[in-house]
């Protein structure tokens, strides 16, 4: 009987422990970072999705202002942990491969002071097109599910790739070597 309720014990315990654990995520709405490694083809629609967005300074950017030229867009936020090289690494390979391709940063619904304290922090700021999207909405038109989440888009404005999921800088490299050449 006492081996019973030391169970029934245990197991009350553990769901109480797990339901306050996940309530309090909730109230902070800080969501959980979400990690695969998968990729994905494009879907059947494989036009990427134009945005108007902000830069630091205020302005407004959008996917056509770079028409012509291939483009890595990465979804990144600063509670991601996985983000933290990457946006170095992508600022890497942004001064390696120059003016043939522009890497752009939307930061997901935070606000100008965290993202740019961020970028400030790790030196990339002016390295990359940083944008702010505080409604989350091109995250969203993406179909994003994971953190960090990058596509690649050619120079028609398709879609070629999606990476769900960090990547090192020679992965990025490879990736955006292919995208040059197709």
């Amino acid at each position: 009987m006492n081996k019973v309720l030391a169970i029934v014990g245990i197991i009350v315990v553990v769901a109480v422990g797990w339901f306050t654990l996940s309530r309090t995520g909730q109230r902070e709405n800080v969501p959980p970072p979400i990690v695969t490694t998968r990729e994905e083809e494009p879907t059947k629609s494989n036009k990427a999705p134009d945005f108007h967005l902000q830069d630091y300074s205020g302005k407004t950017v959008s996917l056509t202002d770079f028409a012509g030229k291939p483009v890595v867009i990465n979804s990144w936020a600063a509670w991601c942990p996985f983000c933290k090289q990457e946006l170095p690494d992508f600022a890497t390979v942004q001064k390696e491969f120059g003016d043939k391709i522009a890497i752009i940063a939307i930061d997901r619904a935070e606000s100008l002071g965290v993202a740019k304290g961020y970028t400030d922090q790790q030196g990339t700021t002016n390295n990359l097109v940083f944008l702010l999207d505080p409604s989350d909405s091109f995250y969203q038109s993406i179909g994003g599910f994971s953190m960090p989440e990058t596509i690649f888009v050619d120079r028609d404005g398709n879609i070629v790739e999606r990476k769900r999921g960090p990547m090192d800088i020679n992965e990025m490299r490879q990736k955006i070597q292919k995208l040059l050449s197709s």
